[in-house]
C-alpha cells in the first residue's frame, strides 16, 4: 500500500531560521517553529506521535497524512545520531522509509546505548566516528569555527553521506569494528561473570562491578570520548535502571542515563535528584586528594565522580551507603514532562 508522504523538507541551520516557518526535530522550538517532532524536555510534539526517540517520532509523523504540514525548512540546534536520522526522514522520506527499522534502531543505540540489531549499533558507531575530528573522513574545516558553524557543516555534509552509509554498513567496517569488538567482549565478560551487575530495583539503581585489571577503552557517547572498561551498550542492554554506579578497584562513579533527561514515551524513569549535596559529603570524607564533582542534573548523562586521580580513598561500601540514603531521602530536581516543575 502506498503511503502519502509530506513534501521533502530542506535543512536550514538553526541560527539562520529567523522568522521563517520551520519544523524542529530532536530539539526545542524557536519562535517561528510550526511543528516540533522531538523527545526533548518540555516540547510541543503532538501527543499522538510521542515515541522514545525523535527518529521514531518522525516516522510516526510520516504515518499520519492528516498531520502533515507543508513547511519547507527543518532544523535542529545540535548534532547527534538521533538528530541526523530524524532530520533525514523529513529531507528524504521515501528513502528513509526503506530503512525505517535500521534508522530507529540506530537512534536508540545512539541515544540510549541499547540495541537488538547489530547493524543498528554499527551504524550508530559509524555516525559517531564521522563526528569525531580524529577519525572523520569529512573535511577538517568542518570541525573549525564556532559551534553553530560546526553543527551546520556536519548536518549539510552528513545528510548527503547518510544514504550511502545506510546502504553499506559492511563497507564501513573500519569505522565500527573496534568499538563493536569492545561491545562483544564486554557482553562476554558479563556472561562469564567477570563483570557483575547488581540491581537495587526500588531505587532504579544498577551497580556495575568491574575487575581492577580490565583495561579502559575509548567509546564515543554524545560526541565526546569516554574511557570505559565495559562498553555501555553491554550494560544498558540488560538493565533498565537509569541510575548506574561503575565500580572498578578504587574508582567509583555514579551516572544518570539519558533516558531520565528526555520525555520517554514507553515508561517514566525515576526522576533525577541533585547530587551536589552528596558531592560535598564525599569531599568532606575524601582523604585521597582530588575533589568530588557532580556535573549537573540538567546535563544529558551527568556523572558524580572523583576528579584528580580518579581513584578515591572512600570505600565502595561507604559510597553505596551514602548514595542509597541520598536517593531515598532527597526530592526530585528534574522533570522533563513539566516545565513549571520546581524542586
Amino acid at each position: 500500500m502506498s503511503v502519502s508522504l509530506p513534501v521533502p523538507a530542506r535543512y536550514c541551520p538553526y541560527s539562520q531560521l529567523g522568522d521563517q516557518p520551520n519544523i524542529v526535530v530532536d530539539g526545542q522550538a524557536q519562535r517561528a517553529t510550526q511543528l516540533t517532532l522531538s523527545h526533548w524536555p518540555w516540547n510541543s510534539t503532538p501527543a499522538g506521535l510521542l515515541r522514545d526517540t525523535s527518529t521514531d517520532i518522525v516516522f510516526a509523523y510520516l504515518d499520519r497524512p492528516d498531520l502533515h504540514v507543508d513547511i519547507p525548512l527543518v532544523s535542529n540546534s545540535h548534532f547527534d545520531e538521533d538528530g541526523l536520522l530524524s532530520m533525514y526522514a523529513l529531507v528524504d522520506p521515501a528513502n528513509a522509509l526503506r530503512h525505517r527499522d535500521l534508522m530507529i534502531g540506530a537512534s536508540r543505540a545512539g541515544d540510549f546505548a541499547i540495541y537488538s540489531d547489530p547493524d543498528a549499533a554499527k551504524l550508530a558507531f559509524v555516525l559517531a566516528a564521522y563526528a569525531d575530528p580524529a577519525l572523520s573522513p569529512l573535511p577538517a574545516e568542518v570541525f573549525n569555527g564556532s559551534a553553530p558553524a560546526q553543527i551546520a557543516g556536519l548536518y549539510t555534509l552528513m545528510l548527503q553521506e547518510l544514504p550511502a552509509l545506510l546502504d553499506d554498513i559492511p563497507g564501513n567496517q573500519h569505522f565500527w569494528e573496534d568499538e563493536f569488538a569492545h561491545l562483544r567482549e564486554s557482553e562476554q565478560a558479563i556472561a562469564d561473570g567477570h563483570v557483575v551487575i547488581d540491581e537495587v530495583p526500588e531505587l532504579e539503581l544498577a551497580i556495575v562491578r568491574i575487575p581492577d585489571d580490565m583495561p579502559a577503552r575509548t567509546v564515543r557517547r554524545y560526541l565526546t570520548r569516554w574511557q570505559r572498561s565495559v562498553h555501555p551498550f553491554a550494560v544498558h542492554n540488560i538493565t533498565d535502571c537509569t541510575r548506574l554506579v561503575w565500580l572498578k578497584g578504587e574508582s567509583i562513579e555514579f551516572q544518570y542515563r539519558y533516558e531520565s533527561w528526555i520525555q520517554l514515551a514507553s515508561r517514566r524513569p525515576a526522576q533525577r535528584i541533585d547530587m551536589d549535596g552528596l558531592a560535598e559529603q564525599l569531599a568532606d570524607l575524601e582523604s585521597g586528594g582530588g575533589s568530588w564533582e557532580f556535573e549537573g542534573v540538567n546535563e544529558v548523562a551527568p556523572r558524580l565522580h572523583h576528579r584528580g586521580s580518579c581513584r578515591s580513598a572512600i570505600g565502595s561500601e561507604t559510597f553505596m551507603a551514602l548514595l542509597c540514603a541520598w536517593l531515598r531521602t532527597q526530592p526530585p530536581a528534574w522533570d522533563p514532562y513539566n516545565k513549571d516543575f520546581q524542586q
